[in-house]
């Protein structure tokens, strides 16, 4: 599944997951599962026929990821893999990076993040500021939130967050 929330220049992307590591730190073998939400830049294509045609649109560079995650044969609600990667090298994620306060409360943290665009900003080294998408996602940071609520219920329901068959050794299976 995946949710898309477009502002000016500024889009963040929900989507389920189901990640094996093929190469996993001490203490996060096995498979895990949630959701995971990336801020990145939105690219606006030209129009590709008439006045009337659809326009193309892109979810362009990523500038930041929190991956809601926890162990699939652990306890639903867990949160012991949730982190996040404030900086991103080209398409890459730097290092996963865990915080008390993000495992404590992954929402309020989450929705604290969103409500300040200008940190996740300049954490993640963009230079520019935008101040209208600042605004527009603080205001709907909620709606954010409760979409990613309705994400995590759907996986820890087995709706969502599930292995592809023949899943192997390393599987990454999620629009993001």
């Amino acid at each position: 599944m995946l949710y898309v929330f477009g502002f000016e220049r500024i889009g963040v992307a929900v989507s389920d997951i189901y990640f094996v590591d093929p190469q996993p730190n001490k203490g996060q073998e096995g498979a895990e599962h949630g959701v995971r939400l990336e801020v990145r830049m939105l690219d606006e294509g030209e129009l590709r026929g008439t006045v009337y045609s659809a326009r193309p649109i892109s979810l362009g560079r990523p500038i930041w990821r929190v991956d809601l995650l926890e162990s699939v044969d652990g306890r639903p609600g867990s949160f012991d893999r949730t982190h996040h990667h404030p900086v991103f090298t080209g398409w890459d994620p730097g290092p996963r990076v865990f915080a008390r306060e993000l495992s404590a409360d992954p929402l309020g943290w989450l929705a604290d993040r969103l409500g300040d665009l200008d940190v996740v900003l300049k954490q993640g080294n963009v230079e520019e500021s935008y101040p209208q998408d600042a605004l527009a996602l603080r205001e709907r940071a909620p709606e954010i939130i409760a979409c990613v609520e309705r994400t995590l219920a759907a996986v820890r329901a087995g709706e969502l967050g599930n292995p592809p068959e023949n899943a192997g050794d390393s599987v990454r299976a999620s629009w993001l």
